[in-house]
């Protein structure tokens, strides 16, 4: 078993050490590097397909190690059905992203650069996955944002790339706070502190009265993450990253967190009128909305990327239905997703980088010059579209199947799902139709078959989505069936096959298809209506999050300016009005004020060291000069010196004597080095306030102190250190053993703070004194006068 885990987290462990690795590699193989850096996934991947027969037969791995037993905080994960199918197209789909950006970025002097932020990529979202801890899934969960942020950003010298990556960042960022939340009350709630455990309290989630407060929170984090509407709009900017790091965030990673987190939470969140009704009606706007927004789009990565945001919507709509067909149709969807839709960014990229455009309007004819990514394209646009003998045909099948109800709900979203598939399917068969077929266009490049690093990868993955779906049987015994028992929270058995099966999913499916060929047809118009529509309906939620951003760094410029305006005087007279605030409310409103001592009995050598230091504070108060004020403070400090000495604390008074000296030395010296006015000019009312605030933090000090000596006095330390003193540290001065020994780390930090003071004070006088001399050299005058004195 422990050979088991220490395996378990070396695969979890190979893409961050793929990330180490890949610049020295791509320096020193150039672009054959791509085939050693494709071994870390291809690792990762076999070691979780071994787990396959075991997950199959309904035995789960829960393990980890230990981090902070106390809290009972452990670095586990967790596989199950879901875990590890996510882990598989992770791990699967990233081997064929490397490969596939070797070719795609042959040559480009930040390859290295790129392959390290993909495997850190790849390892976050692998982490997120296989967490079973919250603690371990958020941390892995921002990860995500922050690398995906490196890699959507990657052409840095873009302005619109930094735009769409710092967008991606503060929308799924701001969404892994609320998720942050929702698991640290999820956890209040339940006592669980890791899914297993969430997962084996049953309903006692749901029944809590913080129940909802709980779901708004995870779904934030998992509606930014997967870009349901409205915050949908950061995926297709998103597309300013390179081709490859597109592929892989919409086919097998980031945007399906969102859904692989519902997915996970649903056996303990799932099953109520809030949870069946908020992600049915999200899914289902946003599968209409990105459906729409895909007509419109004559990009094809953009096309795509719309056609993203329909899937996750579909994918929220049926985990939330709340029926084991929707759990099946989901896990079958999201799967057959995966494959179509890495394919097909993958044959875009390709498009983009043998013809020089992306323009489906730009494009025709390229057929017979690249019949193998027609091929592939062809294939996966066949999954999209829901046809034979496909994955895809085998998820609409089970959607239909799944939502094909006779009540007013399901049958709206049924009619949801029917446009939104047949507008994928329209979208699906532009992407691998229109640039194929048709009368040759000119690019800008020259076209011809792309070399096997670039091809590779769709044709794998569209030869998969067909292999699936004809060997359904043996799919649905290791994959679909594991993945949604995980999901159903129950044993579940899927069992649908290419067979025809006469019925209503089957006749939905034909009009959906029959929809989807008059789309087709009249692609050109229907993209015509949907810009008018737009046109009408004004600016969208992109131009909403710009309008934020802006006023966002506004308010933060105004908040600073009133907050830091740059003036010293300012913050020393906040900092002292919050402390005599402190130090004078609370005693007042919980009636802790001390009660008043009698006037003591003083001899006049007592008598006279309190009136120098009086006279001593008049004078700093009267000086007409900084010098004779900081000489007149001194006096205070040198009485104070003389009163620890009359109460016999010698040690302590020499201590007092010398800091009040250097003080009074390192002040004046200050004083006359810098060019500062000679006496300090403050308008009566300045002088009126900052009395009042001398006075109130001397009074709240002096109750305070009043205060703690009227407390009946504890002598626990004071046994302690007499005790301890002698026989630890073999000293009998127990108040040099207390400041050496005992809080010798204390007393070294003081020691640190008084010499980085006096460093900064000798930096400030250096500085002053280098402007002086630079001065005198510019000054005719004074040059002059130099030379004729050298003379």
């Amino acid at each position: 078993m422990a050979s088991v885990t220490g395996l378990t987290f070396l695969a979890l462990c190979l893409p961050f050490l793929g990330a180490i690795i890949a610049p020295a590699a791509v320096r020193y193989l150039g672009h054959n590097a791509a085939w050693p850096l494709a071994l870390f996934p291809a690792l990762a991947f076999l070691h979780f397909a071994g787990f396959l027969p075991g997950i199959a037969a309904g035995h789960n791995v829960e393990d980890g190690f230990d981090w902070v037993p106390s809290l009972g905080l452990r670095f586990s994960w967790l596989l199950d059905g879901l875990s590890l199918t996510f882990a598989l197209l992770i791990t699967g789909v990233g081997t064929l992203i490397v490969l596939y950006a070797g070719g795609y970025l042959k040559g480009h002097v930040d390859q290295g650069r790129f392959f390290s932020f993909i495997f850190l990529f790849m390892g976050s979202m692998l982490g997120l996955v296989a967490s079973d801890s919250f603690l371990t899934l958020f941390v892995f969960w921002e990860l995500t944002s922050i690398t995906s942020f490196l890699l959507i950003g990657f052409d840095h010298q873009r302005a619109a790339a930094r735009r769409a990556a710092l967008q991606a960042l503060v929308v799924t960022g701001g969404g892994g706070l609320l998720l942050l939340a929702g698991l640290l009350l999820i956890w209040q709630i339940t006592g669980a502190a890791d899914m297993s455990g969430l997962l084996r309290t049953g309903g006692a989630l749901r029944e809590s009265p913080l129940y909802i407060a709980a779901l708004i929170l995870v779904l934030g984090g998992a509606f930014t993450k997967s870009a349901q509407f409205p915050f949908h709009f950061w995926l297709p900017n998103a597309m300013e990253a390179p081709t490859p790091v597109s592929a892989y965030l919409h086919s097998a990673t980031m945007v399906k967190a969102g859904v692989y987190l519902l997915m996970r939470l649903n056996p303990a969140m799932g099953d109520t009128t809030a949870w069946e009704t908020i992600l049915p009606v999200f899914g289902g706007m946003t599968l209409m909305v990105g459906t729409l927004l895909a007509i419109r789009q004559t990009d094809l990565k953009l096309k795509l990327a719309y056609t993203t945001v329909s899937s996750l919507g579909l994918l929220v709509l049926l985990t939330g239905f709340g029926s084991d067909h929707a759990v099946e149709a989901a896990v079958l969807y999201l799967v057959a997703h995966s494959l179509f839709k890495g394919a097909l960014f993958m044959v875009a990229g390709i498009v983009d980088h043998e013809t020089g455009t992306r323009d489906i309007t730009r494009l025709g004819g390229l057929r017979n010059a690249m019949p193998l990514t027609f091929a592939a394209a062809l294939a996966a646009a066949i999954s999209m579209g829901g046809l034979p003998p496909a994955i895809g045909f085998l998820a609409k099948e089970e959607i239909y199947g799944a939502l094909a109800q006779s009540s007013p709900w399901p049958i709206i979203l049924t009619i949801i799902a029917i446009a939104g598939n047949a507008l994928m399917f329209a979208i699906a068969f532009a992407v691998a139709l229109k640039p194929f077929i048709g009368v040759r266009v000119e690019t800008p490049k020259h076209p011809h078959e792309a070399p096997p690093l670039l091809w590779l990868g769709p044709v794998l993955l569209a030869i998969f989505g067909l292999a699936a779906a004809v060997g359904s049987d043996v799919w649905h015994t290791y994959i679909s069936s594991p993945m949604a028992s995980a999901v159903g929270g129950k044993a579940t058995e899927i069992s649908i096959s290419l067979v025809p099966h006469l019925g209503t999913p089957l006749a939905l499916s034909a009009l959906t298809i029959l929809i989807g060929i008059l789309v087709y047809w009249q692609l050109d118009r229907a993209r015509f209506l949907m810009a008018v529509v737009l046109r009408k309906l004004g600016p969208g939620p992109d131009h909403g999050f710009d309008a934020f951003i802006s006023g966002l760094v506004r308010l933060s410029h105004a908040v600073s300016r009133f907050l830091q305006p740059g003036r010293l005087e300012i913050y020393v007279t906040v900092t002292f009005l919050c402390l005599a605030v402190m130090l004078l409310v609370p005693p007042v409103l919980y009636g802790e004020l001390p009660a008043m001592p009698s006037w003591p009995d003083m001899q006049w050598h007592e008598a006279a060291i309190f009136l120098i230091a009086i006279i001593g504070l008049a004078a700093v108060i009267r000086a007409r000069d900084r010098l004779t004020a900081i000489v007149s403070l001194g006096v205070q400090g040198f009485a104070v010196a003389v009163i620890f000495l009359l109460f016999g604390a010698p040690d302590l008074s020499f201590t007092q004597f010398m800091v009040e000296t250097l003080s009074v030395v390192i002040l004046a010296l200050v004083m006359t080095r810098l060019r500062l006015s000679a006496a300090d000019r403050r308008s009566p009312l300045q002088m009126l306030l900052h009395g009042a605030l001398a006075i109130a933090c001397g009074l709240g000090f002096g109750l305070l102190l009043l205060k703690a000596t009227q407390a009946p006095f504890d002598l626990t330390l004071t046994a302690f250190f007499n005790h301890y003193s002698k026989l630890i540290a073999h000293g009998t001065n127990v108040v040099n053993v207390i400041i050496v020994d005992f809080r010798g780390t204390d007393t070294l930090g003081e020691i640190a703070v008084v010499t980085i003071t006096g460093l900064a004070i000798l930096a400030l006088i250096r500085i002053r004194a280098g402007g002086e001399r630079k001065l005198a050299a510019n000054d005719p005058e004074v040059k002059g006068a130099t030379g004729a004195g050298r003379q």
